[in-house]
């Protein structure tokens, strides 16, 4: 137990530079939600309902963090601040990162039979702050969804989601070698105080490659009825 929380604690490390020591990780308020909604989750699957909705509401006072009993979250989950809502049919995998205001919402089903009603996100995903993530979908492995990105549908593996509704940016996530602090692509090192520059700058790209796609396609018929009449 104690290998696995150093373990837990330096993986928190790797991704954040601002604590000094394991001991001021602890202190955290998503590490203190995490490993309350352990104790949720156990409840819960012991049909203990009410007793794992009160541990609940209690990590919700304490963290501002609101994690349902019934989400399923793997090894070395890390919410950076707070804020963060996650529904009760949420999958989670391993070395996941979410930061701040970040939603993992359901939708309703049109049938009204409760059922897989939010996201499954696989390993190694980060999420920008203020994403929202919604619906029973998909977000594969090694994905990052960019600050503020409202994503609704499948997000394929690698892939860098920016926008509303979110789309893929032309920089690859399985480009960077290195953690990518707010799931936000274009720039290697990301100050969140230039957020909405280095979105821009994705929108420019991404116009550009669309462009670029365009003329190739309206160029192509043509050099193909030049070869024919030669």
């Amino acid at each position: 137990m104690k290998r696995e929380l150093i373990a837990y604690l330096d993986s928190i490390k790797t991704r954040d530079p601002a604590p000094r020591s394991r001991w001021e990780i602890l202190l955290y308020p998503g590490v203190l939600a995490l490993g309350l909604h352990r104790l949720a989750h156990w409840l819960f699957n012991g049909e203990l309902y009410f007793l794992a909705r009160m541990v609940n509401h209690i990590s919700r006072f304490l963290t501002a963090i609101d994690i349902h009993p019934g989400a399923e979250i793997g090894e070395n989950f890390f919410i950076d601040h707070g804020f963060v809502v996650i529904g009760e049919t949420a999958v989670i995998g391993n070395n996941v990162t979410i930061y701040q205001n970040v939603t993992l919402g359901g939708t309703n089903p049109a049938d009204g039979i409760a059922g897989k009603r939010h996201p499954t996100i696989e390993d190694d995903v980060i999420i920008g702050s203020g994403a929202q993530v919604l619906g029973p979908i998909v977000v594969a492995t090694g994905a990052r969804i960019g600050a503020n990105a409202v994503v609704t549908r499948d997000v394929p593996e690698g892939a860098t989601m920016v926008g509303i509704p979110a789309r893929p940016t032309l920089v690859d996530a399985q480009s960077y070698h290195a953690f990518v602090p707010y799931g936000t692509p274009c720039s290697e090192r990301f100050d969140p105080a230039t957020q909405q520059l280095e979105l821009l700058k994705c929108e420019v790209e991404t116009l550009r490659g669309k462009l670029a796609q365009l003329i190739e396609e309206r160029d192509t018929p043509a050099d193909k009825t030049d070869r024919q009449s030669a």
